[in-house]
């Protein structure tokens, strides 16, 4: 077992990733250390690089869709083993006392930790992780592939299960990249009439081969009329992150259809509210999930041959893999292998 590890850490805000050498952590009694095999860059990872969320400490190792092996369990832990295959997304942690864990929406907990931002993550070569907040990774499923699928997967997945969409009935994912690309093929596993929306046909035949059932091309078609034209959707998933783009698909919703939002704009969604009346529409936001949410999202995943499209890179060219992310140009998902 060596002492050190290597790790990228963010010294302050704005600073660059730096390579650094960190004493290997131990476990405290409720934690397990995990040797890292892979972890995806998310754009939320500019929160640690920028600094742009509330209460962070630094230096801070970022990184929050790490998949391992256990290396080593704490005094109190009974569920997982050394060797055993896990997982940690986004949730780092609870409370167990506040008025959500007590409800069991450990999501929502208001002393929430976040792997990566508020506890280190991992863009290393070890981690130490709450035990609570580990999934079991099937073995089915490569290192680089279940990796992105602790946020990318999960947000779209956990969003689509948890509306009121049946099999057969219209569901439309606005926007084929990072978490769209993964909405199609769920969409499309759970046995809904699968619409892909994209500005563009660059991505059409893609959309297809993932899955889809129609295409729009938003820059050629009202995508609006066009989901209308198909009886109206019951979800629009909207994964690309433009306010623009979302409020001009609202009125393709029929019934009781919603949008839910999992990539977030920076500028207002407007929204008419004659619309909503007229059809009981809604718009909301879904956000990950907690640690049984993962691993439902990567037993499916496993279940139904779900994979996302990564680009790999080495731990020394996580500031490449970075910046392509934030500038888009990796298809679809860059993940790090230690």
């Amino acid at each position: 077992m060596p002492d050190t590890m290597r790790a990228i850490e963010v010294a302050e805000p704005g600073a660059p990733f730096e390579l650094v050498d960190r004493p290997v952590p131990n476990p405290d009694a409720t934690e397990v250390r995990i040797e890292i095999e892979a972890c995806g860059v998310c754009h939320s990872d500019s929160y640690t690089k920028e600094g742009g969320y509330p209460g962070l400490s630094y230096p801070r190792i970022p990184g929050h869709e790490i998949v391992g092996r256990v290396d080593s369990v704490g005094s109190a832990v009974e569920l997982w083993t050394e060797r055993d295959r896990v997982g940690a997304g986004w949730h780092g942690g609870h409370c167990f006392v506040c008025d959500a864990c007590r409800r069991g929406e450990f999501q929502q907990c208001e002393n929430e930790d976040v792997h990566g931002i508020t506890v280190d993550g991992g863009y290393a070569e070890y981690a130490t992780i709450n035990a609570e907040t580990l999934a079991r990774v099937p073995g089915e499923l490569e290192p680089v592939d279940a990796a992105p699928l602790l946020c990318a997967g999960i947000t779209t997945y956990n969003a689509l299960r948890h509306t009121d969409a049946r099999p057969g009935d219209v569901v439309a994912i606005q926007g084929i990249g990072g978490l769209g690309h993964l909405g199609v093929q769920y969409a499309r596993q759970a046995g809904f009439e699968t619409v892909a929306i994209s500005r563009g046909t660059d991505k059409k035949e893609y959309a297809f081969d993932l899955g889809a059932d129609h295409f729009i091309d938003a820059n050629a078609e009202d995508a609006a009329e066009v989901l209308s034209d198909l009886g109206g959707a019951m979800v629009i998933l909207a994964t690309a992150p433009s306010a623009t783009a979302i409020s001009s698909i609202i009125p393709g919703l029929g019934t009781d259809g919603e949008v839910v939002v999992v990539g977030v704009p920076g500028d207002p969604i407007d929204v008419s509210g004659t619309s909503l009346v007229g059809n009981r529409g809604a718009v909301r936001g879904w956000a990950s999930g907690h640690a049984r949410d993962s691993q439902d999202t990567l037993e499916f995943s496993a279940l139904r041959d779900i994979t996302p499209e990564v680009e790999v890179f080495d731990l020394t060219e996580a500031a490449e893999a970075y910046e392509r992310m934030m500038e888009s140009e990796v298809r679809f998902r860059a993940v790090i292998e230690p």
